[in-house]
């Protein structure tokens, strides 16, 4: 059985993290205390609808990414982020 939370916590941390943006930033930005947002993330609490839409706003993407990572980008688009994320990690090597 897929866990949802994991997925979406995962997929809150990815984005922040590209969003260049710390768990208290987020907190700012979502109204929420400094320990939700790292709470979220680590699995100890859990959102409320609210608060998702609230997350994503704040990380500007679609709420559905939370749960499937990019699942609002048409497939050019994620063949093409795709392509520049692969392109960095080679450039690494």
């Amino acid at each position: 059985m897929n866990n949802y939370l994991d997925d979406f916590r995962m997929n809150m941390k990815y984005y922040r993290e590209k969003a260049g943006i710390s768990q208290t930033h987020l907190s700012v930005l979502c109204g929420c205390g400094t320990g939700t947002i790292g709470g979220i993330e680590s699995g100890k609490a859990k959102p409320s609808f609210d608060m998702m839409i609230k997350i994503a706003e704040a990380l500007k993407i679609n709420p559905a990414d939370l749960f499937i990572r990019d699942s609002s980008k048409e497939k050019s688009d994620l063949r093409d982020s795709l392509k520049l994320d692969f392109d960095r990690i080679l450039a690494k090597i």
